[in-house]
């Protein structure tokens, strides 16, 4: 609730609450203080606080060698290390969680994953069950307790994300849809390189591979121009044969761009130093005739980002505020 409170006084407060392991439990129980939340996502989550205590037995018990000074104690969760206050403890059992989750009257998604060793499957079967609809279940198979997986991460969040769009609409966040013509890039602070890319109402996300210190979180700039390139040529040959009554099969553009050795470029013109280097394959399903093979590369050539590359476009930039 305090970090609603903080998001209300500084940006606007959460319409989406999600929340993982017993931080779900705590979105749960929180939700009914937070009117402008509209939807809730677990992950992980206990039906109870208190089941925490079953598999961290209390500091001050024998066990654990009690709590310290400050009446903090470290205790390990799922192979991590905690420090929590004996306050802490005592009020996980305070809470009725069956009764708020009854009365959420909020949408509710529950991922939990079915081999979770930390909190069992029948924890999200006891959520699920004591809430009303609008409710939804997500079985997260394969995944560890901490989704200690990257590719499990992600699923859960793009599969959040868009369930959470119907009940919330799109990220309030995000900047309104650009102009026709326009796009827009921005930092998303979600890591050291990853963009954010409007284009009318599309978003696509850029970022670099994490070879060079990027997460992998969408493509690289050179992949997106190759896409673009790729897409303008497809297209380009595809209006070509609509035009011509041509029965082309499906068309698909393999690209690859290297720095490559002036010297070791047939048909560069500049010969000394490095040169960009895109090599474009196009293959049409079902084959095609030599002419036709002939025909295609000559309009390929005229698709028109190939033209813009070719005409090395005069790039003006101004730095604004």
């Amino acid at each position: 609730m305090a970090a609603a409170d903080h998001l209300r006084r500084t940006q606007r407060a959460p319409a989406l609450l999600v929340g993982h392991s017993l931080g779900g439990t705590a979105v749960l129980a929180a939700a009914h203080r937070i009117p402008e939340a509209r939807a809730v996502a677990t992950v992980g989550a206990p039906f109870e606080p208190a089941h925490i205590l079953r598999s961290v037995p209390r500091p001050d018990g024998l066990d654990a060698g009690g709590f310290d000074a400050d009446g903090t104690a470290e205790v390990a969760i799922a192979g991590r290390p905690f420090r929590l206050s004996r306050r802490f403890f005592d009020e996980l059992e305070q809470h009725d969680l069956g009764a708020r989750i009854a009365e959420l009257h909020r949408a509710l998604l529950v991922c939990h994953a079915p081999l979770d060793e930390v909190v069992g499957i029948a924890e999200a079967t006891r959520i699920f069950t004591a809430a009303r609809h609008p409710k939804s279940f997500l079985g997260l198979d394969g995944a560890d307790h901490l989704l200690t997986r990257r590719e499990d991460g992600l699923f859960v969040g793009r599969m959040v994300a868009e369930w959470a769009e119907r009940y919330v609409g799109a990220d309030p966040l995000a900047v309104a849809a650009p102009a026709e013509g326009l796009v827009v890039v921005r930092e998303t602070g979600e890591g050291r390189f990853t963009q954010a890319i409007t284009a009318g109402h599309h978003r696509l996300t850029a970022d670099e591979p994490a070879a060079v210190g990027g997460d992998d979180s969408g493509p690289s700039p050179y992949d997106l121009l190759l896409s673009a390139l790729g897409a303008c040529t497809a297209m380009t040959l595809r209006m070509y044969a609509d035009r011509k009554g041509m029965a082309l099969g499906p068309v698909t553009v393999r690209l690859r761009h290297a720095r490559v050795h002036a010297a070791d470029c047939a048909g560069c013109e500049k010969r000394e130093g490095l040169v960009d280097r895109i090599e474009r394959v196009i293959t049409v399903e079902g084959g095609a005739d030599e002419a036709t093979r002939a025909k295609l590369l000559e309009i390929a050539d005229k698709c028109p980002v190939h033209r813009t590359l070719e005409a090395r476009p005069v790039v003006v930039t101004r730095v604004e505020g």
